[in-house]
């Protein structure tokens, strides 16, 4: 189970999702948690390295920590941050937490020795810094295998080290043209809010509304952006997309901002039970 941050969001977006995997640590006892992700520009290193090590002790050792250098400038305005160092701060980050857990720079040390990390990335250059750091890569794009390939074997790491996993952007239904114009709202909600955020307090224009109906069509031969399908065509188009990657974790949203309850319901069910076993092994 993986969770993500952001702030100031209008629909009240988790802020702290360390914070919160505290507790879902604390009532669970097989699941892994993970953070895609925490914001690590915001934060200092110790306060990530003690956090994440309480949530390891609490789970168990389940934790996976996923860090990333955000977007949003009022997040970074609010916290005191300079947004232009968000990506030399983030690697920074990932290697001041391995160094405080590996020399005992914080207490108490984590469980795990050493916690997965994996660190975010939507463009070459942050498919490098992740394999300079031997990180996973938070990705399913098969265009960032070669850079974050380039990455880890310029710092050192074997080629059996790479890890890739990421968002599918899908809703399972049993019948999916029957739940899309239920679900579509929501997803244009998402959509539009997500790439207004990427331009305020910049310069830049405010984007135009998108059509969701755009989003489940496919562009320059890449797959469609948003899709509601059966688990038995998900499995299909995952293995087709994601062949050849070294993907060891597919993440999917549990509801997209606030569709109806029994979608959300059928989806999740649909997941771990239809779709989780086709995509075993992929």
């Amino acid at each position: 189970m993986w969770c993500s941050e952001h702030h100031l969001f209008e629909d009240g977006y988790l802020p702290q999702p360390l914070t919160f995997l505290a507790a879902v640590a604390a009532r669970t006892s097989r699941v892994r948690l993970g953070t895609a992700l925490v914001l690590a520009p915001l934060r200092p290193p110790a306060q990530i390295a003690e956090e994440a090590a309480i949530v390891d002790l609490l789970s168990g050792g389940r934790l996976e920590l996923g860090v990333g250098a955000g977007y949003r400038i009022p997040e970074f305005t609010a916290y005191g941050k300079d947004p232009a160092r968000r990506f030399a701060d983030t690697e920074a980050c990932v290697s001041e937490v391995r160094r405080l857990w590996r020399e005992g720079g914080v207490t108490p040390p984590p469980l795990q020795d050493p916690v997965p990390i994996w660190m975010g990335g939507f463009l070459p250059s942050g498919a490098r810094r992740a394999g300079r750091q031997g990180a996973g890569l938070l990705s399913l794009d098969p265009a960032l295998l070669a850079p974050y390939r380039e990455g880890l074997e310029g710092a050192g790491y074997g080629p059996a080290t790479a890890r890739m996993a990421g968002h599918a952007n899908l809703v399972l239904a049993d019948d999916p043209e029957a739940a899309w114009p239920r679900v579509r709202d929501h997803v244009a909600y998402q959509a539009n809010t997500y790439r207004a955020y990427m331009v305020e307090g910049t310069q830049l224009p405010a984007p135009p509304p998108i059509d969701p109906e755009a989003l489940r069509s496919p562009v320059d031969g890449q797959p469609p952006r948003f899709e509601v399908l059966t688990p038995e065509d998900a499995a299909q188009g995952l293995r087709t997309r994601l062949a050849g990657l070294p993907i060891t974790e597919v993440l999917f949203w549990a509801s997209i901002a606030g569709m109806p309850d029994d979608l959300v319901e059928r989806h999740i069910e649909l997941l771990c039970t239809r779709l989780r076993p086709l995509v075993a092994g992929l």
